[in-house]
C-alpha cells in the first residue's frame, strides 16, 4: 500500500514542478533585482522645465496647425508692413496687437478665429523668424509681456467663456458618432494663448527687469479675481470639467483644460516655496515654533534604499549563492543603506576575483566599500503631539501614583526620576501643529458661541477659491476622479467610461505604420499628461486648504474618500511601476518647438522608437509621487482610512513600488506602510524586516508610537463609520457657521441676540400708527384687568 502512495505523491510533486517554474519565471520577469534598478536622478519640483511643459500642452496630431497660425499672421501683417515682426519697435507692435484684438472681438467667427490664430503665432515666439530654440523662447517672452500690457489675456478669457457656452458646437459634437480633434479647434486656439501667457509670465528669471517683475506680481493677483459672472478663471475651468464629465460637452479638449486649471491654481495660490513661506508666517503669527525641516528638501538629500527581496530572488539558485558568499563573514553592517564590508559595488569584479584569485575572505573584508557612507544620524527631528504627552502622563500617574490630573503637564510629584527624564525629552520634541490650534479654536467657538469673539476670516486667494468651490466641490472631485480613472494605465476600456481622447484622435485614422505608431505614442502620452495634471492639482488644493483651515482640507479630503480615491490610487499602483516610469511615450523630434524650427527629418519606425538616454519619464515619476502624497494626506491620523489600506491589501502593492530607487518616492511609500504595520500582524513584520528597517531609517519617529509592535491602543477595533460621521459633523458645523451665516437665505432664528440692556433700551424703535391708537386699550385688557397672584412664584411645586 505504501508504494502506490509514494508513487502518487511523487507524481503530484512532479506535476506541480512546471507550475512552480512558471510562477518563479513570472516573478523574476515582473520583479527586477537591485542591479537592474539604478538610482534615478530625479529632482522633484512644482513643474517640469518650461520647454517640456509647453511641448506637453500640444498633441502630435496638432502639428499641421502650427503652419496655419503662421499663415494667418503673415497674410494680415504683410498687407501694410514690409519688415519682419522682430524688426519693429515696441510702439508699432502695440498698434498691430490692437488691430488684431479688434478682429478678435468681431461677430464673424472666421474673422475672429483668424485673428486668434495670428495672436497664437506671436505667443508661440514667431518661430518662422527664429533659427534656434533660444530665439523662439526669447521672442515668446517678449511678446507675451507685450500682450499682457495690451490686455490680450482679459480678452481671451472672455473669448474662452463664450466658446465654453457655445451650445451649437456642443450639439454638433453630440450628434457625431465619433468626436475628433476637429470639433475643438476654436477652444484649443484660445486655451493655447492663455496657457502660454500663464506659464511664460510666471517663469522667473534673475535677469528680469523691474517692469517684468511688477507685471508678474500683478498677473498672479489677477488670476484669482472674478472674470465671468463673479466666477474666477479657476471656477470657469472647473465648470468646464464637470460639463465634460456629464456628457454635455464631449468635444472639450480635456487635457488642455486640466493643464490650464493646474497652472492657474498653482500661480494664483502659490508654489511649493510660497507655501513654505506662508506656513512659516502662519506659525509665527500663531506663536508656535517653526517647522524643523521641509520634507521635500530633506528627501532630496536622502539616498535610495535597495528594494526588498522578492520570492523569486530568494528561490533563485544563482542569487542564493551570492548571498551565501556574503554570509561567510559575520560582520556587522553599519547602516541599512550601506553595503556589507565583504560586498563590492561591481558584481563583475567580484566574479572575476572568485575565478582568478584565491584571496581570503579577510582580505575582502578589509576592502572599503565603494558606496559613500551616510552619517549615522536619522534624517528627521522626532515629533511629539500634545495628545501623546498627555497619554504618557496619564498612564504613568495611574501606574505609580494611582490618580490622574487632567490638563496638567507640569506637576510630576510621586513619579520616579526616569519618568521625569522621559517627560523632559517629550517636551523637548513637542510639536504643535496649526491643525491642532485650529481644531481647538473651533471647539471653543462651538462650546461658547455667544461669548467668543467673531472670527476674522482671512481675505486671501485660498479663502476666496474655497468659498467659490464650496457649493459644487463634491461634483468637482467626482469629475476629476472619473477622468483619472479613465486615464489610468490599469483601467480597461468600458462602454460607459468617458472619452478623454477627443482632443488627440484625428478626423481620419492613419494608414501607414509610422503614423499608426505615432498615434499610439500620442494616446499614451496624452493619458500620462492627464494623470500628471490631476495629481498635481489635487495635491496643490489639499496643501493650500490645509494651511488655510484644516476643516477646508477635511471637507475636500472626505469627498475624495467618498468618491473612492483610495482604491483608485491603489489600482494605479497595481502594475509594474518600474516599467511605467521608464516608458518613453515621447517623440523628441516633433515636440514643440523642435517641430517648427529648422529642417524636419522624415519620421520612420526607427526614429519613432529612438528615445533619449534618461532612465525615467519625468512626468510619470512626478505623478507617482503626487499620488502617494495624496494617499498620505488622506490617511494620516485617520484609523478608518488606514484600515481601508489594509482591507484593499495595499502592502504588497506598495512594496513593489519600493523597487523604484528614488528617495522621495520611497519615503512616501514607507510612510504608508508604517501607518498600517500594526494591523498587518506579526508574521508580516517578521518576513519584511528589510522594509521595517527602511521605515526606521527613513521615516520620522514619533517617540511614543509603538508602530513596530502593534500593541498600541490605536490598534483596537474602531467604529469607522462613527469616526467619519463625527468628522463630517465638525466640517458641516464649520461651513454652516463660517459661510452660511453671511448668506441672504439664512434662517432668522440663527441671528445673534443683543443681550446688552443699555444697547437694547437705547435703540430707536419706530411704532406703527395702529399700535399707538390701540395701546391704551391693550393696557386696560392685558394689564389692568388681569389679576396676578405674585405669591405663586414663590412656591416650589408650581406646575407651569
Amino acid at each position: 500500500m505504501d508504494v502506490p502512495m509514494a508513487g502518487g505523491l511523487a507524481a503530484k510533486r512532479g506535476g506541480g514542478l512546471p507550475k512552480l517554474r512558471e510562477l518563479l519565471r513570472r516573478q523574476r520577469r515582473d520583479s527586477d533585482s537591485q542591479n537592474d534598478s539604478p538610482d534615478l536622478d530625479f529632482v522633484y519640483s512644482d513643474t517640469d522645465t518650461y520647454t517640456a511643459e509647453i511641448a506637453e500642452f500640444y498633441s502630435y496630431t496638432e502639428e499641421p496647425e502650427f503652419s496655419l497660425g503662421q499663415k494667418c499672421f503673415e497674410e494680415d501683417f504683410h498687407c501694410y508692413v514690409t519688415e519682419k515682426w522682430s524688426q519693429l519697435d515696441e510702439e508699432r507692435k502695440e498698434i498691430h496687437i490692437w488691430k488684431m484684438l479688434n478682429n478678435v472681438e468681431s461677430a464673424k467667427r472666421a474673422t475672429r478665429m483668424k485673428a486668434a490664430r495670428a495672436i497664437l503665432y506671436l505667443a508661440q515666439g514667431v518661430f518662422g523668424e527664429c533659427s534656434s530654440e533660444d530665439d523662439q523662447m526669447r521672442w515668446c517672452k517678449e511678446n507675451v509681456f507685450l500682450f499682457y500690457k495690451c490686455g490680450v489675456f482679459t480678452t481671451f478669457v472672455e473669448l474662452l467663456c463664450m466658446e465654453a457656452e457655445n451650445s451649437v458646437a456642443a450639439s454638433t459634437a453630440l450628434r457625431k458618432p465619433a468626436v475628433s480633434i476637429v470639433d475643438s479647434t476654436d477652444l484649443r486656439v484660445v486655451m493655447s494663448v492663455l496657457y502660454i501667457m500663464i506659464i511664460t509670465i510666471n517663469l522667473e528669471d534673475p535677469n528680469d527687469s523691474e517692469e517684468y517683475m511688477e507685471a508678474r506680481v500683478r498677473f498672479r493677483a489677477e488670476l484669482s479675481q472674478p472674470v465671468h459672472s463673479d466666477d474666477s478663471l479657476t471656477i470657469v475651468l472647473f465648470m468646464m470639467v464637470t460639463k465634460f464629465c456629464s456628457g454635455h460637452a464631449p468635444h472639450f479638449p480635456i487635457k488642455k483644460i486640466l493643464l490650464l486649471l493646474w497652472k492657474t491654481v498653482l500661480y494664483s495660490l502659490g508654489t511649493l516655496s510660497d507655501l513654505c513661506k506662508m506656513k512659516a508666517l502662519a506659525r509665527e503669527a500663531a506663536g508656535v515654533r517653526p517647522v524643523p525641516e521641509d520634507t521635500v528638501e530633506v528627501a532630496k538629500n536622502m539616498r535610495a534604499s535597495s528594494p526588498p527581496t522578492g520570492v523569486g530572488d530568494i528561490l533563485d539558485p544563482t542569487k542564493r549563492a551570492n548571498k551565501a558568499n556574503i554570509k561567510k563573514s559575520l560582520v556587522k553592517q553599519n547602516g541599512i543603506d550601506e553595503p556589507m564590508p565583504g560586498e563590492s559595488g561591481n558584481d563583475d569584479e567580484e566574479n572575476g576575483k572568485d575565478e582568478n584569485s584565491d584571496d581570503d575572505d579577510d582580505e575582502i573584508d578589509d576592502k572599503p566599500p565603494d558606496t559613500p557612507r551616510e552619517p549615522r544620524i536619522l534624517p528627521w527631528t522626532p515629533k511629539v503631539r500634545e495628545k501623546e504627552l498627555d497619554n504618557f502622563l496619564d498612564h504613568t500617574r495611574a501606574k505609580f501614583v494611582g490618580y490622574q490630573v487632567s490638563s496638567d503637564r507640569e506637576s510630576l510629584a510621586g513619579l520616579p526620576l526616569p519618568i521625569h527624564e522621559g517627560v523632559s525629552v517629550l517636551k523637548k520634541h513637542l510639536y504643535v501643529s496649526l491643525t491642532e490650534l485650529q481644531i481647538k479654536k473651533e471647539e471653543e467657538i462651538n462650546k461658547h458661541p455667544l461669548s467668543m469673539a467673531e472670527e476674522s476670516i482671512p481675505n486671501n486667494a485660498t479663502e476666496i477659491l474655497y468659498l467659490a468651490m464650496l457649493p459644487n466641490l463634491p461634483q468637482y472631485m467626482i469629475s476629476l476622479l472619473k477622468i483619472l480613472l479613465a486615464a489610468a494605465p490599469t483601467s480597461k476600456a468600458k462602454t460607459d467610461s468617458i472619452n478623454i481622447l477627443a482632443d488627440v484622435l484625428p478626423e481620419e485614422m492613419p494608414i501607414t505604420v509610422p503614423m499608426s505608431m505615432k498615434l499610439g505614442i500620442d494616446v499614451n502620452r496624452h493619458k500620462e499628461i492627464i494623470v500628471k495634471s490631476i495629481s498635481a492639482l489635487l495635491l496643490l488644493l489639499l496643501k493650500h486648504f490645509k494651511l488655510n483651515h484644516v476643516y477646508q482640507f477635511e471637507f475636500m479630503s472626505q469627498h475624495l474618500v467618498f468618491a473612492n480615491c483610495i482604491p483608485l490610487v491603489l489600482k494605479f499602483f497595481n502594475q509594474n511601476i518600474q516599467s511605467h516610469i521608464g516608458t518613453k511615450n515621447s517623440i523628441h523630434l516633433i515636440d514643440f518647438p523642435y517641430c517648427v524650427i529648422g529642417d524636419q527629418p522624415e519620421l520612420t519606425a526607427e526614429s519613432l522608437e529612438a528615445g533619449d538616454n534618461e532612465l525615467f519619464c519625468w512626468r510619470n515619476v512626478f505623478a507617482c509621487i503626487n499620488l502617494l502624497r495624496i494617499l498620505n494626506k488622506l490617511t494620516k491620523w485617520k484609523h478608518s482610512r488606514t484600515m481601508m489600506l489594509v482591507v484593499f491589501k495595499s502592502a504588497p502593492i506598495l512594496k513593489r513600488a519600493l523597487k523604484v530607487k528614488q528617495p522621495m518616492m520611497q519615503l512616501y511609500v514607507l510612510k504608508l506602510l508604517k501607518v498600517q504595520t500594526k494591523y498587518l500582524g506579526r508574521q508580516w513584520r517578521k518576513s519584511n524586516m528589510k522594509t521595517m528597517s527602511a521605515i526606521y531609517s527613513k521615516v520620522r519617529h514619533r517617540l511614543n508610537d509603538d508602530w513596530v509592535y502593534g500593541n498600541d491602543m490605536d490598534a483596537r477595533p474602531w467604529d469607522f463609520q462613527a469616526e467619519e460621521c463625527a468628522l463630517r459633523a465638525c466640517v458641516d458645523r464649520f461651513n454652516s457657521r463660517r459661510y452660511e451665516q453671511s448668506s441672504p437665505n439664512k434662517d432668522p432664528e440663527l441671528d445673534s441676540v443683543d443681550n446688552n440692556l443699555q444697547s437694547v433700551l437705547g435703540q430707536c424703535v419706530d411704532l406703527s400708527e395702529e399700535f399707538k391708537r390701540f395701546y391704551e386699550v391693550w393696557l386696560d385688557r392685558e394689564v389692568f384687568s388681569t389679576q396676578i397672584d405674585w405669591d405663586l412664584l414663590l412656591k416650589d411645586n408650581i406646575i407651569v
